[in-house]
């Protein structure tokens, strides 16, 4: 099991940017493949980016705004977001993947940080 832990969630006006981070546990690091998913009040936890070694993935949304990244000394992943828009707003969860597969469903990862707020005001 990976522990994980996000931080950089913040309120910030619609336009701007922030970076979240995932501090994860785990010796192979490099070979899980990490996601990050969202989930505002009463919806579904949704798929907005992975990264698995340098190839990385994006709900179509995200697309052009969001990049994923990853230092695999520090065993962090990143995700930046530029270009927030208040529909951006959710609680983002980090998420591991050991196993192989090629799905980018929150149930293919078995692996979950706690969360970090992200609100996107105006």
């Amino acid at each position: 099991q990976v522990q994980l832990v996000e931080s950089g969630g913040a309120l910030v006006q619609a336009g701007g940017s922030l970076r979240l981070a995932c501090a994860a546990s785990g010796r192979t690091f490099s070979s899980y493949t990490m996601g990050w998913f969202r989930q505002a009040p009463g919806n579904e936890r949704d798929f907005v980016a992975a990264i698995r070694r340098s190839s990385t993935y994006y709900e179509t949304s995200v697309k052009g705004r969001f990049t994923i990244s990853r230092d695999n000394a520090k065993n962090t992943v990143y995700l930046q977001m530029n270009s927030l828009k208040p529909e951006d707003t959710a609680v983002y969860y980090c998420a591991a993947r050991e196993y192989y597969s090629d799905s980018f469903h929150p149930t293919s990862f078995g692996s979950w940080g706690q969360g970090t707020q992200v609100t996107v005001s105006s």
